[in-house]
């Protein structure tokens, strides 16, 4: 098993771990996923907090990835997919981790997994994507106006659905009814101060 910094090796440890992220990142010597894998192995290496430390890096991982130009991460959780593979996620931690402060560290076990994992994200992104597309083929034109509003606004009432369709409200009403019967939509409150909101 390997060892984490103590707490006094600790902020010598972060500062140098983020001194060569930016100068790597400014000299381009990396790809940018190669980058952030590293990253990524060594602050979880160096385990700068008593607990978190992997909730934590998977923030990072979701910042640094944003910071890079990868503007999909915040729409498909990386969080679930390190859940579903826990065994071979601590295995590829512990081979990586146990070298990094050798001679001759061997990143591969870590960057194979954590490249996998990004990849199995953007894969579950594009099927969600693709159910979508399928679920807004099958609705009437207003009702997935109505969804498409619903997403944009976040909460939408009749008369802000009206305001923005142009339609009346009965037609709206019907479609709205049709939108929560089938679980797309809730309904929340009663009367006028009623609100449509997603599932």
């Amino acid at each position: 098993m390997f060892e984490t910094a103590n707490p006094f090796d600790t902020p010598v440890r972060m500062t140098e771990l983020i001194d060569w992220y930016n100068a790597a990142t400014r000299d381009r010597d990396l790809h940018p996923l190669l980058l952030i894998g590293v990253f990524v192995v060594v602050f979880l290496e160096i385990h700068p907090f008593q607990d978190g430390n992997g909730r934590l890096s998977r923030v990072l991982t979701t910042l640094l990835l944003l910071r890079a130009g990868y503007a999909y991460v915040p729409y498909s959780s990386l969080e679930s997919v390190i859940e579903q593979s826990k065994e071979a996620y601590y295995l590829a931690l512990r081979k990586t981790q146990g070298t990094i402060r050798s001679d001759s560290p061997d990143w591969e076990p870590w960057l194979d997994f954590f490249l996998t994992a990004l990849q199995r994200q953007m894969h579950r992104l594009r099927a969600k994507i693709e159910r979508e597309r399928l679920l807004m083929g099958s609705l009437p034109e207003l009702s997935a106006q109505l969804l498409d509003l619903v997403r944009d606004h976040g909460r939408l009432t009749i008369g802000d659905a009206e305001r923005l369709s142009g339609q009346n409200r009965n037609t709206l009403k019907q479609h709205f009814r049709a939108l929560v019967a089938d679980g797309h939509l809730s309904l929340n409150g009663a009367g006028r101060g009623a609100w449509y909101s997603l599932r």
